[in-house]
């Protein structure tokens, strides 16, 4: 894999170099940094000329950075690619930014997930490598290849060890419902849904249960989590309805606002996110992360490779 060159941003330099860890390449050279005035300063190190590029680089808020500098720095790079000749580029994004704005649920509101997908596209990228879309339908906001990978096979090892007549898979809200029945169906175990009111992008209330959970492990899998009300007000549901243990396995960790102080005063005995995301600190003990790096790395080798990448969905 000579002419794969690997590139990565600012916003998760760590996972970028698991990454290159499991595909045994070095992340190239690249000069990325701010003029005095603030704009992104972008220069290659290396010759990519008739190269298959990716640049990692989730577009979430990072320690340094918020959500729009790091998507600037993506757009950037990708463009110096393109301008530079890269036979094929490809974002390879973590986390997909934007993307809880996928439809017109009201007037005057935008489709923010278009918009971005719009803007990828103007800059060059010529696929898609992401993790757990919020939305599935985002998919048809590109005319060009997109993967959207799954923590299937992550999660399912975590929930490998529980006796499937004890455990049950809770969808937090009517939407999830799908792939957490695909999660039970594939445990042979018990599931259950909360239905919840929404009364804002960021509050909900849990309102009831349908399904049995009494004496049973719960574990809700959902793909993010920002503020933590919704989880959490789930989590209270299942324990006040007598639920054994309470855990969450969740794919993209924000961890907005007030998120960790809520969840370090919740029933959660464990909180399971990928490394999607940059960790915050001053996350609660309850939290543990597992890497995304080899499923992305082997992603991205069958993409190079020109290899079917179905596998990784099992």
């Amino acid at each position: 894999m000579l002419d794969l060159y690997l590139f990565t941003g600012n916003a998760h330099p760590v996972l970028a170099a698991g990454v290159a860890d499991y595909l045994h390449t070095p992340l190239r050279e690249r000069v990325l940094d701010r003029f005095a005035d603030g704009e992104v300063r972008v220069e290659l190190g290396e010759n990519v000329r008739g190269r298959d590029c990716f640049v990692v680089q989730p577009t979430c808020a990072s320690p340094r950075a918020t959500v729009n500098d790091n998507l600037f720095e993506l757009l950037t790079m990708v463009d110096a690619l393109r301008r530079a000749s890269a036979r094929r580029v490809t974002a390879v994004v973590p986390y997909f930014g934007y993307a809880r704005q996928d439809r017109k649920d009201k007037p005057r509101v935008p489709i923010t997930a278009k918009l971005v997908a719009n803007l990828l596209v103007r800059a060059g990228i010529d696929r898609l490598l992401t993790l757990d879309l919020h939305a599935g339908q985002i998919q048809g906001y590109f005319d060009i290849p997109v993967d959207n990978l799954l923590p299937r096979p992550l999660f399912l090892r975590e929930l490998a060890g529980y006796d499937p007549a004890e455990l049950v898979i809770v969808a937090p809200d009517a939407g999830s419902a799908k792939i957490n029945r695909a999660y039970a169906d594939r445990l042979d175990c018990g599931f259950a849904i909360v239905d919840k009111s929404r009364f804002s992008t960021d509050a909900s209330k849990a309102l009831t249960l349908i399904g049995e959970v009494r004496d049973r492990h719960c574990f809700i899998i959902d793909d993010i989590i920002s503020t933590g009300g919704t989880m959490v007000n789930a989590a209270r549901l299942l324990s006040e309805r007598g639920a054994k243990s309470v855990r969450a396995a969740v794919t993209h960790g924000v961890f907005a606002g007030k998120a960790f102080e809520k969840l370090a005063g919740s029933v959660f005995t464990e909180f399971i996110v990928t490394d999607s995301v940059p960790p915050r600190p001053g996350a609660p003990d309850i939290i543990r992360t597992i890497s995304v790096a080899k499923l992305m790395g082997e992603a991205i080798r069958r993409t190079h490779l020109d290899l079917s990448i179905s596998v990784l969905f099992n």
